[in-house]
């Protein structure tokens, strides 16, 4: 038996078709899932780019490098020259893909 089983109709103009149609592509969902939300309330946002993925991968590649240099300058009170230069370059990296993202 089907779950949704009341069908509603609505005339729309091609602008405002084309607004829902591009409001839906903005949320990541189809038209009917978006209406859905909307008459439920939920606070739709545009889905995020792709380049976030890569970005948090790179924020936790940091974090890590972080971590493992806090650990080492703390176990040896000192860190090479090369263990900061790779934090510098991937915090660097993490920059400018924020940066193109924007």
């Amino acid at each position: 038996m089907r779950k949704r089983n009341h069908h509603v109709s609505v005339w729309l103009t091609a602008q405002e078709h084309d607004h829902l149609k591009q409001q839906a592509t903005l949320a990541g969902l189809g038209t009917d899932p978006f209406v859905r939300n909307l008459i439920q309330g939920v606070n739709l946002r545009p889905r995020p780019p792709d380049v976030y993925a890569a970005l948090l991968r790179e924020l936790s590649a940091i974090g890590n490098n972080v971590n493992q240099i806090a650990h080492v300058a703390n176990g040896k009170k000192d860190i090479s020259q090369a263990e900061l230069n790779e934090a510098v370059h991937l915090f660097r990296q993490a920059w400018r893909l924020v940066n193109d993202s924007l």
